[in-house]
């Protein structure tokens, strides 16, 4: 097999991984039977969170915050022990987002045409590289600690979050926009025109109903840095930000696959530094960085004389011209034990705050299913799968609802969408077991079991028609969806402005029936402020959050199912 061929070969399956990332984030939705025979049958068709499952760092991460691997992150192992043998091949071979920054690197410009000497030279190994490393060992010594937060600059997480509460919705509003703009002409043919690229697009990328997220700009922000950054430095990310990159580079010096260099057939035409994707120095001359090369095979390929050449067991020719290659990873010892003291530093510093218990936010509402608080930020990757596959757009990246900690982990937002009663999705797409997988029995619950709540409503007596205005008013009431109704009503002869009475149904709260859904806040007719809200007191992953004055063992707690 020529090395063509090779080439060919990896620019396959990185079309391939692609698709196949952006398949199962675009399925990563509702699109299934909520009414089959069997209401425990309501799942997804495809096992959508298996692309997260694969991702090495993920798996190490919780590992040391949980202390246990969630049951899908066996699968990578499957990336972990080839890297072993043969080097960083997910960097060039699988990562969607080194696939993505790869291909933005390499559009063509007149100003990329211009660089010449210069980007030669920005192909050379740099120092910045080494930040990676950095960044990965302070996100596991947080780890160690009990908080993850690898999942923010994680590629595979951030590339799910980013297209799914970002890149899929901004499509959506545009494609709307732009096709109401073309009818509002008011010629016939374009607008059929229109029509027809909507629909066609439309099954592919377009929810059924237009999804709104919650602090999309910082996440948007983040994305889009990423990818242009890549037109002043190939692949800036992979090389000197991506924490598992810098796993797999820790990995990868055990590699007994590497680069062979003759130094007698080169005749030092540079092109294997023009198309380096790793920046790890594969000319002849300086010592390459094997924990650095992505294996594009790029230098190999466009070599013409042959002189440099992958193999197992390479064995190169040393000389003071020739430098061997290398497999120590560029760090410092003072700066690796910084980073380490800085990570179990951001520990205490979270929980030194009032956001997570003293003060903890109010609204604050967790998914159904979510373990423990404690827990949660112990496991959450901030994926974005839960809120993309949450068929009433409920659930949202946080900001700072849940503190720095828990950045862009989910909340329930009852004003843009309440939990659906029969919907168990958001476990079923959890990569790490953050939100666990419950049954319809375990979320409603029957005469033996309680339901699983995630919080309680209350009513805002100032703002609430029958009470505060003598306007007659049930829709909370009507929406309520728990057996018996939480929200119950009581007829009352109430005085209105012109001193007439008025016969209302002032609406109240049933606590011990109450799940927290958020259905009657998502409908109270009470624009902007709701007159009927709820917050996370008496949610079921919490023994202290509650308001009925229990004894802790009255509260019911959830296993970790999934734990190997």
């Amino acid at each position: 097999m020529t090395i063509a061929t090779v080439r060919n070969l990896r620019r396959a399956s990185q079309v391939i991984f692609f698709v196949i990332f952006f398949w199962l984030i675009l399925k990563t939705n509702f699109s299934v039977n909520f009414n089959p025979a069997d209401p425990n049958e309501i799942r997804l068709p495809y096992p959508v969170s298996i692309a997260l499952e694969f991702d090495p760092l993920t798996a190490l991460g919780t590992l040391l915050a949980n202390g246990t691997i969630y049951k899908g992150l066996l699968w990578s192992l499957v990336i972990l022990i080839p890297t072993i043998f043969i080097g960083r091949f997910f960097c060039g071979w699988v990562c969607p987002l080194g696939t993505l920054n790869h291909w933005i690197s390499e559009i063509p410009s007149e100003r990329m045409k211009r660089k010449g000497k210069q980007k030669i030279d920005s192909n050379r190994y740099k120092k910045y590289q080494r930040i990676k490393y950095y960044i990965l060992f302070i996100f596991l010594a947080a780890a160690l600690m009990g908080t993850l937060q690898v999942g923010l600059l994680d590629p595979l997480p951030l590339l799910a979050r980013s297209i799914g509460t970002v890149v899929l919705p901004v499509i959506h509003t545009s494609a709307d926009g732009i096709t109401g703009w073309v009818k509002s002409i008011g010629i016939p043919p374009l607008s059929a025109a229109a029509q027809f690229l909507y629909d066609l697009i439309a099954p592919l990328l377009l929810t059924f109903r237009k999804m709104h997220f919650h602090t999309i700009l910082t996440i948007g922000s983040l994305f889009i840095a990423i990818i242009v950054l890549n037109r002043i430095f190939s692949r800036f990310w992979c090389r000197g930000i991506c924490p598992l990159g810098a796993m797999l580079g820790v990995f990868s010096r055990f590699a007994i696959f590497g680069l062979e260099k003759k130094e007698s057939a080169c005749n030092h035409c540079n092109e294997c530094l023009l198309h380096c994707q790793g920046a790890d120095n594969p000319d002849i001359g300086s010592v390459w960085r094997q924990s650095e090369c992505h294996l594009c095979l790029n230098c190999q390929g466009v070599c013409p004389t042959q002189a440099l050449s992958f193999r197992f067991f390479p064995s190169q020719e040393v000389s003071k011209s020739n430098p061997a290659g290398t497999a120590k990873i560029d760090i410092s010892r003072r700066k690796v034990v910084a980073s380490l003291a800085g990570g179990a530093a951001l520990y205490p510093l979270f929980r030194s705050g009032d956001t997570f218990a003293a003060n903890a936010s109010p609204y604050l509402i967790r998914p159904p299913g979510s373990v423990s608080e404690n827990d949660f930020l112990a496991r959450c990757i901030r994926c974005g799968q839960c809120m993309r596959v949450c068929p009433n757009n409920a659930l949202h990246p946080t900001f700072m609802e849940s503190g720095l900690e828990g950045i862009w982990s989910p909340l329930l937002i009852a004003r843009i969408g309440y939990c659906e009663p029969s919907c168990t999705l958001c476990g079923q797409v959890c990569p790490t077991g953050a939100i666990l997988e419950l049954t319809l029995k375990d979320k409603v619950g029957d005469k033996e079991t309680p339901p699983n709540r995630i919080g309680t409503a209350f009513i805002d007596r100032g703002r609430c028609l029958p009470w505060a205005m003598a306007r007659p008013c049930i829709v909370c009431e009507e929406w309520c969806p728990t057996s018996p109704k939480s929200i119950y009503l009581r007829e009352e002869t109430v005085y209105n402005s012109r001193g007439e009475t008025v016969t209302v149904k002032q609406p109240y709260v049933d606590p011990e029936h109450c799940t927290g859904c958020g259905a009657c806040e998502y409908a109270c007719p009470v624009e902007d402020k709701a007159a009927i809200y709820i917050t996370s007191v008496g949610e079921s992953r919490s023994s202290e959050n509650q308001m009925l004055l229990k004894k802790k063992n009255d509260i019911p707690q959830y296993n970790l199912r999934g734990k190997i």
